[in-house]
């Protein structure tokens, strides 16, 4: 029982991160969840997405190319691209 209080202390310390950088609540839990609670994929997944939203692609598309390309920016840009 210690060991899931301390695993759930961690991915709440790590949501509280993400939230302060700007990230939707829902967006957060969802990629934690994807990314097996790794800070560090979700983070890479999140800042993704919002660059590639800010370029006018679809989310669900982005996420689709994302999870597919294993957060490789380049590969999933022109993933993107041939949509």
């Amino acid at each position: 029982p210690g060991c899931l209080l301390l695993q759930f202390l961690s991915y709440l310390g790590a949501c509280d991160r993400l939230l302060k950088q700007g990230y939707e609540e829902g967006q957060v839990e969802e990629a934690m969840e994807m990314f097996q609670y790794s800070e560090k994929k979700a983070a890479e997944f999140l800042h993704l997405l919002a660059q590639f939203n800010d370029m006018g692609f679809q989310q669900n598309e982005i996420k689709e190319v994302l999870l597919l390309c294993g957060n490789q920016r380049e590969k999933a840009l022109e993933e993107l691209m041939m949509k």
